[in-house]
């Protein structure tokens, strides 16, 4: 959903307006609103970060956030889930995590939801590819595929359940297959 102000915003006065639910993004001069996560994107979102980080912080290699707002290049934008290398993880004057990350996820994670544009989700992560970004995913639980975006390559469709899906090299431990995707959203009886 694109919202229409009624004049421009410069990203700086995008970035003084008050955080909403769903998420807005500001993307080449516009403001659009993310959709609200349904049940599969959700669930999926969840054990993505969980699993990313079960691997990960303790070793203080990296850390997966969920909908974390990301401003750099020109955009702010919230991937669904966005993974920093531990040492560029933003600290504030305390040393704890900042609230406000001026600079692009090591490894964007995007989960498409029903009705949204896999065109604009496609250009946030190119944009952030561009800006520095290690590698990109672009999943689809409907169709029970990954798009894997490798940095200055061509990009990678999985969708064969036993397929191990590519991650960054500050990752290379993590090991995650295309069920681990498909089946997150399968409920045992």
């Amino acid at each position: 959903m694109v919202k229409s102000p009624t004049k421009s915003l410069t990203l700086e006065e995008f970035l003084k307006l008050p955080e909403t639910k769903p998420s807005l993004e500001y993307i080449n001069g516009q403001i659009i609103q993310k959709p609200i996560p349904q049940g599969k994107h959700s669930k999926l979102q969840g054990k993505l970060v969980t699993g990313i980080n079960e691997v990960v912080e303790s070793r203080k290699i990296a850390l997966a956030f969920p909908e974390l707002r990301c401003t750099f290049g020109g955009r702010s934008i919230v991937p669904d889930v966005a993974v920093f290398a531990w040492e560029r993880i933003p600290l504030d004057e305390r040393g704890d995590v900042s609230n406000v990350f001026k600079a692009y996820p090591d490894w964007t994670i995007e989960i498409l939801s029903p009705d949204q544009s896999q065109t604009k989700v496609t250009g946030n992560i190119l944009h952030c590819l561009k800006y520095g970004t290690r590698f990109g995913w672009l999943i689809d639980p409907d169709e029970r595929s990954v798009l894997v975006y490798p940095p200055k390559q061509q990009p990678e469709l999985l969708q064969e359940e036993q397929e191990i899906l590519p991650v960054p090299d500050l990752v290379s431990n993590l090991q995650l297959t295309v069920s681990f995707i498909t089946k997150q959203n399968t409920v045992n009886s």
